[in-house]
């Protein structure tokens, strides 16, 4: 007997699924199957017969589609996350948000059902993607290059689960695209984040090798100022502190750090501070491959510790960019405090603040205004101090708030006039300029996201001048930046409750729910959650809920009420979060 002939064919293959699924259906089932029913037969089935496509099978959220033409299945899958990004855009139910993986590739017939190693690389590039993209593998970039006017970002190989061999992926985006508000990301979708198109990195902390757990500050400060160094590259991704910190005191792998935090290299070393001399140790791995791309290990006197840190931030861009001038370096290093024991007490300030609650952040200010009192010029003290004064007012734990507000105020004008081109200081006084004195003229922000785009505070700081400023579209753009730039920051519950407020101004009350969740859940503590989510409901007509967050918030600032909060400042464009205050009972 002959062996019956399999038949074959080269296709490109389109695998698309819903973007965390499970979470709209258990949030709203019956309003997601027919949003989702509604967006098939409006958008996407047209689409894809527009295109030439063959849908093979749909599984609930996904679909699998096949093409003869690379092209036309980009072209098909771009479109078809245009229009969804318009109608999720004005719509008020359910937002659904594809994933699109496409690969070329030969395939298994098998009546109307395909198979094959074709259709599992499509698979799982579409298990890689973000919500709202898509992505080729490479076999299809190859094809379509140089055929159409889109834009494609090289993230580098994959390991594919299942898949023997790395896959190279592209993103592919219309030119048009750059500048929309990505969509939120639901909780549940894992995917890992896309590398950027530059040279991206994560700064582990360094582990304290001083056998004193009371030099941990030393350890993290350490790492906070060559974190600092390189984000001043323009050239470079720098993941911010505190989601590198997170990864503190944990046995990690580096390549799921590199997943998590959507980086190709990862540092990690030690520190040994002892008999007035500091050591460094070093090494720079590839986090998708694992190799050990550089390694190597400073020790300095601690008066020249700040040359310790810029030839520790030297060395490691010189081996991630060899081509980058070494002038680049000198430019973007920081200016440094000249008297050591006040640049200790500003470490200390620092650990302090990061934990953000009312104890910490009277003592992060305790230790700034000892580190002024011996270095009065120390600008990035004083804009510190600046921050943690207007925090006493903003969350009401000052007791004189009139003298707060003038002191923060005239702190960040310190630190101004001590370097008015540092891009922390500018983002600094941008954000208690807007909140406690209503100027939110925004050339300051927009100087400190030029001078370092890397800069977490600078996309946050602008998120919120613009916030305060009415132009929430505008202030999304930046938290959405903010929040990619330190994508799994222990503070990020500050980001998150922002959107929160500027997505009540815009109606998009459900997406307000979702990311004042997203703060609640990090932070159970942090009450402009419970006010989001009191006012979001509210404005729903989901009254029971809206009382519950409102008890909470009252739970979590006793002392509140509409007007006190209001005084506190920066409040001037929440009109619609005034009003769902009021409907959800709060006290005027």
């Amino acid at each position: 007997m002959t062996a019956e002939r399999v038949e074959r064919r080269l296709a490109a293959v389109l695998a698309a699924d819903v973007a965390g699924y499970s979470r709209l259906m258990g949030t709203d089932e019956v309003g997601t199957l027919n949003a989702l029913k509604a967006h098939r037969r409006e958008v996407v089935d047209p689409t894809i017969a527009a295109h030439k496509g063959r849908i093979v099978k749909t599984t609930g959220d996904g679909m699998l589609v096949e093409f003869a033409s690379a092209v036309d299945a980009v072209s098909c899958a771009i479109s078809i996350q245009e229009k969804m990004a318009e109608r999720n855009g004005a719509g008020s139910g359910p937002r659904v948000v594809f994933r699109v993986g496409i690969n070329v590739g030969d395939i298994i017939i098998d009546g109307d059902d395909i198979f094959g190693d074709g259709v599992n690389v499509a698979a799982r590039v579409e298990n890689e993607c973000a919500p709202g993209d898509v992505y080729l593998a490479a076999n299809a970039f190859e094809q379509i290059r140089g055929k159409t006017q889109f834009i494609f970002d090289d993230l580098g190989e994959r390991a594919l689960k299942n898949i023997d061999r790395p896959v190279r992926i592209y993103a592919a985006k219309s030119r048009d695209h750059f500048g929309t508000v990505a969509p939120v990301v639901p909780d549940d979708a894992k995917s890992p984040l896309p590398l950027p198109d530059k040279p991206s990195i994560a700064v582990l902390p360094f582990q304290n090798m001083s056998g004193d757990p009371d030099q941990e500050y030393f350890a993290d400060g350490m790492v906070e100022e060559i974190i600092t160094a390189l984000s001043r590259f323009k050239s470079l991704f720098v993941i911010a502190r505190n989601s590198s910190f997170t990864f503190k005191g944990r046995a990690v792998d580096i390549k799921e750090v590199g997943h998590r935090l959507g980086v190709r290299y990862v540092l990690e070393g030690s520190v040994r501070k002892a008999s007035g001399k500091v050591r460094i140790t070093g090494q720079l791995i590839d986090a998708l491959t694992g190799a050990h791309i550089w390694a190597d290990r400073f020790e300095r006197d601690l008066t020249d510790v700040f040359a310790l840190q810029d030839e520790v931030a030297a060395s490691v861009v010189s081996a991630i960019q060899p081509k980058l001038l070494q002038t680049e370096i000198a430019i973007a290093m920081r200016r440094r405090a000249a008297n050591f024991s006040a640049y200790d007490l500003y470490l200390r300030a620092l650990q302090q603040f990061n934990l953000s609650s009312r104890d910490e952040v009277g003592e992060a200010l305790r230790l700034a205004d000892q580190a002024l009192e011996l270095e009065p010029q120390f600008g990035a003290v004083a804009a510190l101090a600046g921050i943690c004064r207007m925090q006493r007012v903003l969350f009401g734990y000052a007791i004189d708030t009139e003298f707060e507000r003038k002191e923060a105020v005239r702190l960040v004008q310190l630190a101004l006039s001590v370097d008015d081109s540092d891009p922390e200081t500018l983002a600094n006084a941008a954000l208690v300029s807007a909140f406690l004195v209503g100027d939110c003229e925004s050339e300051m922000v927009e100087r400190a996201v030029a001078l370092n785009p890397n800069s977490f505070l600078a996309w946050h700081c602008r998120g919120w001048v613009y916030r305060i400023a009415g132009h929430m579209e505008e202030a999304l753009r930046s938290f959405e930046r903010a929040a990619r730039m330190s994508p799994v920051d222990t503070r990020q519950h500050l980001t998150f409750a922002a959107m929160g407020s500027a997505f009540i101004e815009l109606r998009r009350f459900d997406e307000a729910i979702i990311a004042a969740n997203k703060a609640r859940r990090q932070s159970p503590s942090y009450s402009s959650s419970y006010r989001c989510l009191a006012s979001a409901f509210a404005h729903l007509g989901r009254d029971t809920e809206a009382r519950e967050a409102a008890a909470r918030l009252l739970e979590t600032d006793p002392s509140f009420t509409i007007t006190t909060w209001i005084a506190r400042g920066g409040q001037s464009n929440s009109k619609l979060l005034i009003e769902g205050l009021r409907k959800a009972g709060l006290p005027e």
